[in-house]
């Protein structure tokens, strides 16, 4: 049995514990890997807050990478020794959703990842008392070492950083996904992004990669207009009563073409129904709060032909768009290093959920030992 430092969630609100955790060894499908590197993102938080019910304790973290130490039984994938991206959203490739292009909504593994176990109705952390300790997302990569089904893996042909790799495992795949495989953005189009966070920012790039014509992006702090320009926004407008206004002044005043929302707040989402323009698109991707309502009104939706669309981590295929994304980023057609504001070491993690909280960075990556 190995034994893994671990941050660690005990009660809803509490702060985040870096626990010493036992580690079981992997069963039949599954891999032990060496994590090297873990986004910190708001999802993670969303338990920490209550804003997304779990089962507690539970191990955090859902956006990270490493490599592959040991495999278990009838594994034919992956070797040991293969740099992997994690997968939060493992598909089994027969259930409806999986046959019909939409593995991001398997029905098949929905049931043990939202329970906060492995595919198999089980955990693998253990305290020293033997108390189980909960997977979030099937995976809980805040940790040295984490044990995994091979359908949570997916490797990345060529060389690619840690932190950049991590985030391709959520915050940009989710982003650009949003936008090249929900949106099916058009090129010479207009698009209004809500939010400059990690997701946000992955959206301006895939925007700009999708041809986009105007990328407007909207934000509460004024020191990320600046990383927004760099990345490719044409625009930046800040937060306010104004801002739907603003938007519209900039897209010949009809509202942008496309809108996305990376934010997760009901408010936000009435918002980029408003920024659109007649016959727009609107792209909700942010994970509002559980049992939480968003005013999207009919008569609107009707007479001005509006479409709202949901994107569940960028309507992904990741085994697909994972090394799809990663040869983006080797062929300079995707600043992913652009994304990574600060880094921090695993016992920092309370703090590094401060400064994002704060909205001081952009995508903080906890980073290990290789």
């Amino acid at each position: 049995m190995l034994q893994t430092r671990t941050a660690v969630l005990q009660a809803v609100g509490a702060p985040i514990v870096v626990e010493n955790l036992n580690l079981l060894p992997p069963r039949a499908g599954e891999l032990l890997v060496k994590i090297q590197a873990a986004g910190v993102c708001h999802s993670d938080w969303h338990l920490v807050s209550g804003a997304t019910q779990h089962p507690l304790p539970v191990a955090l973290g859902h956006e990270g990478a490493g490599v592959v130490v040991e495999t278990g039984a009838g594994v034919t994938r992956f070797q040991v020794g293969d740099a992997v991206c994690l997968n939060w959203a493992p598909a089994c490739g027969d259930c409806f959703y999986c046959l019909h292009a939409s593995p991001s909504l398997c029905e098949t593994y929905l049931e043990p990842i939202w329970a906060g176990t492995l595919l198999d109705g089980s955990t693998r952390y253990r305290r020293p008392d033997g108390q189980p300790v909960y997977h979030y997302c099937g995976l809980g990569c805040f940790s040295d070492y984490v044990v995994v089904p091979e359908q949570s893996c997916v490797a990345l042909p060529g060389p690619v950083p840690p932190a950049v790799a991590a985030l391709i495992g959520c915050a940009v795949t989710t982003g650009v996904g949003a936008v090249l495989n929900t949106a099916q953005l058009r090129p010479g189009s207009s698009a209004a992004i809500f939010g400059a966070g990690g997701v946000g920012m992955s959206m301006v790039l895939g925007a700009r990669l999708a041809g986009a014509a105007r990328i407007l992006v909207v934000d509460r702090a004024p020191a990320k207009a600046a990383l927004a320009l760099r990345l490719g926004a044409t625009h930046f407008v800040l937060a306010g009563e104004t801002a739907v206004e603003q938007i519209r002044a900039l897209t010949g005043g009809r509202g942008a073409d496309y809108t996305f929302e990376a934010v997760g707040l009901p408010e936000v989402q009435e918002l980029c129904l408003a920024a659109a323009r007649p016959g727009g698109t609107v792209v909700l991707a942010g994970l509002a709060p559980m049992g939480s309502s968003t005013n999207l009104p009919g008569a609107v939706l009707t007479r001005q032909e509006k479409t709202v669309k949901g994107s569940y981590y960028g309507s992904a295929h990741p085994r697909r768009d994972f090394p799809a994304l990663a040869a983006f980023y080797r062929e300079g057609l995707l600043d992913l290093d652009g994304l990574v504001t600060r880094t921090y070491r695993l016992e920092a993690i309370n703090q590094a959920y401060a400064e994002m909280l704060s909205g001081e960075v952009v995508r903080s990556v906890v980073v290990f030992d290789e």
